[in-house]
């Protein structure tokens, strides 16, 4: 089990400074108080005294006997009951510890906080309104009746993307509640926005009353982004749409017909753990199919994860949970959201983008990506460029375009590095200080990949290489031919080749909790997404912003999420037998990595080949994943045998699974590796050795037609030797289940101490109509 050094820091300074005994003075009590932290306790839900009418009243009492002043004991914040047991409460280390020590308390996970990551894309999947019978759409009924909870932001109800024209009552299985809140009023959702819920407690604990002059104490979204995932997931046709003119078309949703429920977790210092457990907990037991999430951390042990455990409890009851990979590409092991119970999505760019060029007085075009519809530089004239950080007090400060670092710019081109502020955020601060425009320089490690800004003044972004050739410009110029420069902006191109491409900010492998778990699992449109967008907050996010749109272009993992999470749910109205890891199968072993050349995809951050590590098994395709043929199904206790076999303890994996584990049992079973998942990863230490073996075990279940047999073809990399036994599959009806092994041999590559080789290939089983393709990746690592 790979636990990050820096977060068993955090834990052991979280109690470093523990009394050795739970008695103190109350000043003590005040002292450590001020040192409170919100943990989130299970609790053995069966312990409960039956003098305790709820086990609400049981856990406030609980609380209570840890202060001798009723009055300033810690209070319950949120309590669990569907996907974990227990509660949330702000205490103090020493309080943390007490209830540590009882015997009904499982564990006490100290709270984190995550942040979120942040209308071509349906006809970019094949997904048309138009489509004939047998199209995953039509088969789906454009996934009505199916419910996806969007754990995020909040939304804003009266978007057309959420009208519920000609849609049926609502699913008799529904249990939510449409909650009120400043300005969102019980009646405001419909027969299409099902539900919508708050919870605020952990982000209060921590940070004191919300201000409610810049925040909606209710379900209303005051931010953009749980509107804009929310609409992508599943939002209604609507025509027009476009932002400030770009991107003219049809929007639409994933899954136009399902219903959504909407949980408003994430404020303005972030999104919470104990509220985003009691999210999950909600919309379970609301009765949502597929659970949504565009939010991540850092990554912990899974027993220490609010979101690993609210997604097991989920997917334990039958929900598809899907979740962001993060936005930390393109290093490697920045991947999140990795428990291989979660579908992990990265990010891919579509055949559209926006075209807004730089022409230097030399006469050089360089290539860039904006949105920009205000008022424009003036045609044919060139007009002066300097770069930020030569023209400001603090040279580092003013290179980033940081607030009021800016001088001597007035009527001039600006060009800023990005970092620390938000892009948009950079062009504000030129605009304040009289600049007429900025061109916004991509750092090394932001490498080649564009993102199209809304802009509040003329600006585009640019590449790393070429951000270097325009600082040279300038360098070079003298005062007597000063630098000189335009933006031309072009408008929406489409019909964009390479696509797809790996985004630049995409997270990438390999998963730094289990590496023997292919991670992210697919990749789907997050690059340039036009979705729904609330009124009273512009485009660029920027505060002086007062534009309005109905619809809003933005990039990240948060807008690849929500379209897996609409095609789960149209998988699910297809085929509503399909257990959460029956999905994953399905979109995983169907996904491509070629691109629209021919070609494999390319990865924007470097121009060069991806690979497996960037977008694990591939790009999703919709209409394929339909009919699969076989699927890798994975049922609860699999995944208890796999924390076995990754070296959790009985009472950790009881934490995630609320399951009893008999690890003796699970590691006679093999590895951590037999999970029976659609990807197959393996690390081999060297330690001297030339040649090193595994082998793997499968289990496929036949979804497609009876009398059919698969034949296996072996796609091995330099250097491995794989087999597979058997090597035909013969299915006589349609859910029988047979099982292969696969044996892998690799030979040592010659690594310098502490470093990996990373090689891939595949296993493909074929009936002649399915095409059935897993991943198989050998990490070699050289021990220090």
């Amino acid at each position: 089990m790979a636990i990050s050094l820096l977060y068993l820091l955090i834990i052991s300074l979280s109690f470093s400074n523990l009394p050795s005994s739970s008695s103190s003075s109350d000043n003590n009590n005040n002292n450590v108080n001020n040192a409170a932290k919100t943990f989130i306790v299970q609790v053995q839900p069966s312990s409960k005294p039956s003098i305790f009418p709820t086990h609400q009243d049981w856990y406030s009492s609980s609380l209570s006997s840890l202060s001798s002043d009723k009055a300033t004991a810690p209070t319950v914040l949120h309590t669990y009951s569907t996907v974990f047991h227990g509660f949330s409460a702000k205490l103090s280390p020493s309080q943390a510890q007490t209830l540590q020590s009882l015997d009904h308390v499982t564990a006490i996970i100290p709270e984190q906080v995550r942040q979120l990551h942040t209308t071509r894309s349906p006809e970019f999947l094949g997904l048309r309104s138009t489509d004939a019978a047998g199209t995953l759409l039509r088969e789906s009924d454009f996934g009505s009746d199916l419910v996806i909870g969007v754990i995020d932001t909040g939304i804003w109800p009266e978007r057309k993307s959420f009208h519920d024209r000609d849609l049926g009552p609502t699913p008799s299985k529904w249990k939510g509640q449409c909650v009120a809140g400043k300005d969102f009023p019980a009646t405001i959702c419909n027969r299409k926005l099902i539900g919508a819920r708050f919870f605020s407690a952990g982000f209060e604990s921590t940070n004191g009353k919300m201000n409610e002059t810049s925040e909606y104490r209710s379900p209303r979204d005051s931010d953009g982004h749980g509107t804009h995932t929310a609409s992508i997931a599943a939002g209604r046709y609507v025509f027009p749409a476009s932002t400030l003119g770009y991107a003219k078309g049809v929007a639409a949703g994933m899954a136009p017909k399902a219903r959504l429920a909407a949980y408003k977790v994430c404020w303005s210092a972030g999104c919470y753990d104990s509220d985003i457990l009691a999210a999950f907990d909600a919309a379970v037991a609301d009765g949502c199919d597929v659970v949504s999430l565009s939010v991540g951390g850092v990554v912990v042990p899974y027993h220490l994860d609010a979101i690993a455990i609210g997604a097991y409890g989920a997917s334990d009851s039958g929900v598809f949970v899907s979740a962001s990979a993060g936005n930390g590409g393109p290093g490697g092991l920045t991947v999140t959201n990795v428990a291989p119970w979660v579908t992990t999505v990265g990010a891919g760019t579509i055949d559209r983008d926006f075209p807004a060029d730089v022409k230097l007085g030399n006469g050089r075009i360089i290539p860039g990506m904006s949105i920009y519809s205000g008022p424009g530089l003036a045609p044919g004239r060139m007009y002066p460029l300097v770069y930020a950080g030569g023209v400001g007090g603090d040279g580092y400060s003013s290179s980033l375009c940081l607030e009021g670092s800016l001088s001597q710019v007035k009527g001039k081109i600006v060009v800023c590095d990005r970092g620390i502020n938000s892009r948009a955020a950079k062009g504000d601060v030129v605009k304040k200080a009289g600049g007429v425009g900025m061109i916004l320089a991509n750092g090394v490690f932001d490498g080649e990949g564009l993102v199209a800004d809304c802009h509040v003044l003329p600006a585009t972004a640019v590449a790393a290489s070429t951000g270097d050739e325009i600082r040279r410009y300038i360098a070079a110029s003298k005062s007597k031919s000063p630098a000189t420069a335009t933006i031309v902006f072009k408008g929406t191109r489409i019909r964009v080749r390479p696509a797809p491409v790996v985004a630049s900010f995409s997270a990438r492998g390999p998963n730094p909790e289990s590496p023997e778990i292919l991670k992210p699992d697919v990749i789907a449109p997050g690059l340039n997404i036009l979705a729904a967008w609330p009124d009273k907050v512009g485009p660029s996010g920027v505060a002086s912003d007062k534009r309005n749109t109905e619809f809003n272009i933005l990039s990240g993992t948060s807008m690849a999420c929500p379209h897996v999470s609409g095609l789960a749910a149209l998988l699910k109205a297809a085929h509503p037998d399909w257990s959460p890891a029956a999905i994953r199968s399905a979109l995983m072993t169907t996904a491509y990595t070629v691109d629209n050349r021919g070609e494999t995809m390319l990865d924007e951050s470097s121009g060069n080949t991806s690979s497996v590590m960037d977008f694990g098994a591939g790009h999703v395709h919709p209409q394929k994943a339909m009919d699969p043929g076989l699927v890798y199904d994975i049922v609860s206790y699999d995944y208890v045998d796999f924390l076995c076999n990754s070296n959790y303890t009985t009472k950790n994996i009881q934490v995630v699974t609320r399951k009893f584990a008999n690890c003796n049992g699970a590691k006679r079973a093999g590895h951590a590796g037999n999970l029976n998942y659609p990807s197959l990863s393996v690390v081999f230490q060297q330690y001297g050795k030339h040649k090193m073996s595994t082998h793997f075990i499968r289990t496929v279940t036949n979804v497609g037609t009876p009398n059919s047999v698969y034949q296996v073809t072996v796609k091995p990399a330099a250097g491995m030797t794989v087999t597979v036994e058997p090597e035909k599959l013969a299915f006589r009806r349609v859910g029988q289940k047979l099982s292969f092994l696969v044996r892998v041999q690799a030979l040592a590559v010659k690594l310098s101490p502490g470093s990996t080789s990373v090689k891939s290939g595949s296993i493909v089983w074929s009936d002649g109509k399915h095409t059935v393709t897993s991943p198989l990746v050998v990490t070699m690592q050289q021990p220090l």
